[in-house]
Order: structure tokens, then sequence, then C-alpha cells
């Protein structure tokens, strides 16, 4: 196959890697992306978009369920049924829509798709090995784009029963118990749309806690819905081996078996770089992660690197904004990382959204602050939404009241994130939230009735 030379090769489609391609072919650069599958990356084909998905099929067959006794809207129903092919037909074309749309803008701006496994041969080279053979590509910038994969467990390797969160989201039927090793927001977002589509679920978690990243207040209302929905969380528990339809777990007080169908690996996940021929360059890390500086380079010039493989916050949403700036970088604009913030949400129920500092962590840093929270069971919508449980929260420095974190848990409160992550790049004061008229009735309110309360001014609690 004819050699290809170009400007940028970008090595990943995923959400960093396709819109660097998108950005940079808009820009003029002559522009090549490499994907071994197809494009979109672990979020849109095996990820974020596929579990948004069921997690939506599941709360509307949970209110269903819930509305075939005694509903206090006075709606009843017919006992629900689900058919879970069909489910995963509906998702599996939602995904197929999106792949497709990111290939016709890859198209749309200029740049050219290569489907197969890139291997390096130095700095400026790789091979890539497609349905048609070697070819070779040389570029002027690489950027690294390749991804995270789960992580494996030696005592539960995937296969058969034992799943990663990729075989989770493609079942075709709901196993009638299902084991969940990880009490992150990726088992508990999975692990909660299987309890509501009917599972008996356990979680099984090493730490003291779920979700160990986040505070225990905003953590306390999903442990709650979990209760409520029947899901076992077991505490300071390993997972030891399964067989036959039964899961060791070793605990405190000794070993219990448990029944599990189905047996769903969630313990974090880990940088794909060890099928891209990356020993080639004696990249410099950062731990397990490519280490990069402000400007997503990497210690050997011309390479680049962003998303999973530099390491945490493992967010599509920042390898997005870190492949837009190589993209303008590559095209001769001088740019760099100066992002305040960016938001993290769990979609578990009910969802939590972060941005910017939780109080703890305001004053490890050294700061004087005060804060205030605004509970949803005040919120007239979240009332007529049913969605009562939960709060949102405000973090500001005492001497000037600059807002340095919000937080919120509550039903829907991720459409809050734009917001909080807007008031933090603007260098918002309690007072610009306090006297920003909120429309009536949203949730939204209680970001301004949170700030109200900072300010010692509060309205309705």
């Amino acid at each position: 196959m004819e050699p290809i030379e170009t400007d940028l090769l970008v090595i990943g489609a995923g959400p960093g890697g396709y819109v660097c391609a998108i950005r940079a072919g808009q820009l003029g650069v002559s522009t090549v992306i490499v994907e071994q599958d197809r494009p979109g990356g672990t979020c849109l084909n095996v990820g974020c978009i596929p579990s948004k998905a069921l997690i939506h099929a599941a709360d509307r067959f949970h209110t269903a369920r819930g509305q075939s006794g005694d509903d206090p809207l006075g709606i009843t129903v017919s006992e629900p049924r689900i058919d879970l092919d069909r489910t995963v037909a509906w998702k599996d074309d939602i995904v197929s829509r999106l792949t497709g749309g990111v290939a016709g803008l890859l198209k749309k701006a200029g740049v050219k798709s290569v489907q197969g496994q890139a291997r390096f041969v130095d700095g400026k080279t790789v091979n890539v090995t497609t349905e048609m053979g070697e070819q070779r590509i040389t570029a002027r910038r690489i950027v690294i784009a390749t991804g995270a994969r789960p992580v494996e467990l030696p005592d539960l390797p995937f296969g058969g029963d034992i799943l990663s969160s990729t075989e989770a989201l493609a079942l075709t039927q709901v196993p009638e118990t299902l084991a969940v090793i990880g009490g992150g927001y990726i088992g508990l977002e999975i692990g909660t749309a299987f309890a509501k589509l009917g599972a008996k679920v356990t979680v099984v978690e090493a730490q003291g806690r779920i979700l160990p990243l986040y505070d225990a207040d905003l953590t306390k209302p999903v442990a709650d819905a979990l209760d409520r929905l029947g899901v076992r969380v077991m505490l300071d528990a390993r997972a030891k081996g399964h067989e036959a339809g039964q899961l060791t777990v070793e605990t405190d007080g000794g070993e219990e078996t448990l029944a599990a169908d189905k047996v769903l690996v969630t313990v974090g996940r880990a940088p794909r770089l060890d099928d891209c021929g990356l020993d080639e360059l004696s990249l410099a890390m950062s731990g397990p992660f490519l280490r990069i500086d402000d400007q997503c380079r990497t210690s050997m010039r011309g390479v680049f690197a962003i998303g999973d493989v530099t390491g945490e916050p493992m967010l599509a949403h920042r390898a997005m904004a870190q492949g837009e700036m190589v993209a303008e970088i590559a095209a001769g604009t001088a740019r760099s990382w100066d992002k305040m913030c960016i938001p993290a949400i769990c979609f578990t129920d009910p969802e939590i959204v972060t941005a910017g500092l939780a109080p703890d962590a305001a004053r490890e840093a050294g700061h004087a602050i005060r804060t205030a929270s605004f509970p949803l069971r005040a919120n007239g919508r979240a009332m007529t939404l049913e969605s009562t449980a939960g709060f949102v929260r405000v973090v500001a420095r005492e001497d000037n009241r600059l807002i340095l974190g919000l937080q919120a848990v509550g039903t829907g409160v991720s459409e809050l994130s734009a917001q909080f992550a807007t008031l933090l790049e603007m260098g918002a004061r309690l007072e610009d939230v306090a006297d920003t008229i909120h429309a009536h009735p949203t949730q939204s309110e209680a970001v301004q009735e949170a700030a109200m309360a900072a300010l010692g001014q509060a309205l309705h609690i």
C-alpha cells in the first residue's frame, strides 16, 4: 500500500481523538485518524451512551412497576414486562446513529480515516495493520488517544459469567442474581439499572463506603436509594472467586458465599498502551499513564497524548477539551490548559454532580470558607417530580465570597453541571448567583437558594 504523509496523525477515534481530528481538519491541518474499531471509542460504543440508554430504560420500567399497585399519582397499569433483547437493539441503534454521525463529521472536515491497529515505528512513523495489508503513515505530529480498558482481577478473569461493563451492557436477559465487584460510579450505575430491571443485586466494595471519591454527604442519598431498591452492599469485602453460580466473598467476619448468576467487575480502568508499540518511543510516564505538560505534549517532541492514557480524571469531556486544544496547537495557535474545573457526574439514582472544590478539599488547600446547602425537599419543582432526596451545595471563600466549588445530589441534577462549571470559569461570587433571577419552578433555583443561604439571606429554609 502507498505510504501516507500527513501533518497530524491521531491514533484512536474516541471522544478525544475524533474531536482533535475534526477540529484540526476544520482548521486546514492535513489529518489522518486511525481506529481499530468503530469511531466513538469506549464512551460512545460500550460506555457512556449505552449505559445511559440502559439506565433510562430501567428507570421507565421501574416507574411502570411502581404504578402496577397503589400509586400516589392515581395511575394504575397492568403488570409491566420488559424484553431486554429489544431494549439492547434500541440502545445499539442509538450507538450506530452516533458512530455514523462521527464518521460523517470526520469526512466533512476532510480527515482521512484508516481502520486498523497502529504500531509505532518511531516518533514520526506508524505501521497500521488493516484488512488490506500494512499501511505506513508518516506525520509531523502524532496524538496518542488510545483510551483505557477495564481492569481484570486475577481471581475473576473476564469471560463466561464474569463480565466487564462492555458485556454487561450487551446482556439480552436480566440475570436473576448479579454481583457487582466495585462500588464506584460504573458499578453502581449499571448495578442500579439491573436492580430496577428485576435482578437481585449485591455490591462488593473493598473500602469502607461506596463512591469513596465523593464525600459522605453526597453519597448518603445514593446509599439510601440502593437500600430501598433491595440492593445489598457489602463493605470492607473482597471477592475471592466464582464457581457454579456462587461468589465467594471475604469479609472481616470470614468468608461468605452468595448466589451470583453473573459477576460484573468494575474495579477501575487502565490505559490502553500495550498494543501500539510504545516501547519504540521511551516516553516519560506518570505511574501507568503518559506524562504530559500543559499543552498535552509528551517527553518526545511532536508526540502528544490526550484522554484516559494521561490519567485521571478519565472523563470524555476532558479528553474532548484536550483534543480541541491540541488541534489548535497543531494549526499554530498558542494554547495551553487553563481550565478552572472539570465537572464530574455519577449517573446513579439519585445523580451526583461535582465541580471545583468540596468543603474539605477547600480547607486542605488553605482557604477559609463559607458553605451552605439547600435541600431539594424545599424545592417546588423537585416535589412535583417526586424527587426530593438530595441537595445543592456551594463552597466559597470567606474573605471575598469567590465560589470555589459546587456539588449536588438528586434526580436530574446532572443538568446543573454546565451552570456549575460556568460559574467557576467566570470567577463568580456568591452575590452573582444570589442576584441572578432563576426561573420558577425549576431545580436550578436550589443553586440560587444555596448561594443566598451562604450569604445569610436564605428565603425558603
